[in-house]
């Protein structure tokens, strides 16, 4: 299964998953609609409750105003005590304001206005009557205020102001009823819409859950197949990597084979030309006479010179392309060699600190091309007044390096295609060694080079740490 088709079942399930949210945010909306709502009309009811609480006890105190009323008249009358008065006429000042409140409160409703109307009607049919009772007494006139007094029109008129109170009063009653039949609604509504919404939240986050842990287990699944795609690369990269390293390595022998080849041919058969040249030259100049013929013999000196300059020139050539010391004299007395040239040739004062190792003709070469590579290097660029050249042996390793008191530089300024430090690596990498150079601009250069006796690197590291 590839990538792609992963990628395919994996969207389905990241789409339901996404589901969940728009399903939680919907749950959320609907519970704060069904709250907002479920307030507004319980709202709604407490002012219907209000407004009838608030009617039954204008209602009431009216009817205590009325009753209050009455029964100071009746004292007044029957004992023509004024002090009976007082709280006649505080009850007769209190109807006129509780009627003008149950006004306000009935504007909104026609028919309890109709209602009040009756109720409004009767009261003032009720003050007029004690009132004119009230009169006729203060006026003496005795059979005319008794004759109202015992006749049935003040209890008909309490009858007919009961009456309406009470339907009033029913009717507020009706109201609060209605409120709180409305508040169990809303509460029932309440109810029902959070058992909903709680409902479908679980559902939602059960939905989030199982595609939660379904997403885990495809991106899971894709790590897996992404570290095992990384493996494979990785092996084919160590694969590809070390026969890159075996083509290199065998280029590299190649190379030192045909240096090998071409140093015996320059020897076997550049050397006899040269020799054979001097040799004429010699039985030349053997024959002829230098008193008669000095411009001969000068030229003859020149050309044996030249000769000369020749062989020697022949002669470092095929110490550089394969040295005769490292095979004839061993890699301490090579390397004390390559390193007494050096200093003539470039002036340049060369200590060495060299331990006898012994070492495999592959490895003598190895530490020779490096020590020489080095050398080198610090000729074309360090600017270097004292070089030191050192190789110690180890129980398990040969350590080798090359530090001159040089400009420096910094080495990740060096280009990767410097073929020098390049082949040096290289060479070193090759033999199961590790290759550190460690510079800086104005402290000069140290070249080391860790070499195991027995191919091999496990011990590398700690020979790293040796040699810093």
């Amino acid at each position: 299964m590839n990538l792609k088709e992963n990628t395919r079942r994996w969207l389905p399930k990241v789409r339901k998953m996404a589901l969940s949210l728009p399903m939680a945010l919907l749950a959320a909306l609907v519970l704060v609609g069904i709250n907002e709502t479920g307030h507004r009309r319980s709202q709604g009811a407490v002012e219907l409750m209000s407004h009838g609480q608030n009617t039954r006890s204008a209602v009431n105190t009216l009817l205590q105003s009325m009753l209050d009323a009455e029964t100071g008249q009746r004292g007044y009358l029957l004992t023509g005590d004024e002090s009976y008065l007082e709280p006649y006429n505080k009850a007769v000042s209190t109807v006129q304001t509780n009627l003008d409140r149950l006004r306000v409160q009935f504007m909104t409703s026609p028919e309890d206005m109709q209602e009040f109307a009756f109720l409004s009607r009767q009261i003032s049919r009720k003050l007029a009557e004690m009132e004119l009772s009230l009169r006729l007494r203060r006026q003496g006139n005795e059979d005319a205020w008794k004759f109202i007094l015992h006749t049935d029109v003040g209890k008909e008129h309490m009858q007919a102001i009961r009456k309406h109170a009470l339907e009033l009063t029913a009717r507020s009653d009706l109201r609060v009823e209605q409120g709180k039949a409305q508040i169990e609604q809303s509460l029932m509504l309440s109810r029902i819409g959070i058992a909903t919404v709680t409902a479908i939240g679980l559902l939602a986050f059960y939905m989030y859950l199982r595609q939660a842990q379904a997403v885990q287990a495809v991106s899971h699944r894709e790590q897996e197949m992404l570290e095992r795609e990384r493996d494979r690369l990785e092996g084919l990269v160590r694969k590809r990597t070390a026969t890159l390293t075996e083509l290199a390595t065998h280029l590299q022998d190649v190379r030192e084979e045909e240096r090998g080849h071409l140093a015996r041919e320059l020897h076997d058969e550049l050397g006899a030309l040269l020799t054979a040249a001097k040799l004429d030259v010699a039985r030349l100049k053997s024959k002829i006479d230098d008193a008669s013929t000095p411009d001969v013999g000068e030229r003859l000196k020149h050309l044996t010179e030249t000769l000369n300059s020749g062989i020697a020139l022949k002669r470092r050539i095929i110490e550089d392309l394969r040295p005769s010391s490292l095979a004839n004299l061993g890699l301490t007395a090579a390397l004390e060699i390559l390193s007494r040239e050096f200093a003539e040739r470039a002036g340049i004062v060369v200590e060495t600190s060299l331990e006898s190792v012994k070492l495999r003709d592959a490895l003598q070469l190895t530490v020779y091309r490096i020590v020489q590579e080095a050398l080198t290097n610090i000729g074309k660029y360090a600017q270097a007044t004292r070089v030191l050249v050192s190789v110690h042996a180890y129980p398990t390793h040969v350590a080798v390096q090359v530090r001159d008191n040089g400009v420096g530089f910094d080495p990740a300024s060096v280009q990767p295609t410097s073929h020098g430090l390049s082949g040096m690596r290289h060479r070193v990498e090759a033999a199961g060694g590790r290759l550190a150079l460690t510079s800086r601009p104005g402290h000069g250069t140290l070249v080391s080079a860790v070499l195991p006796l027995q191919r091999g690197e496990s011990e590398l590291p700690k020979i790293a740490a040796q040699v810093d």
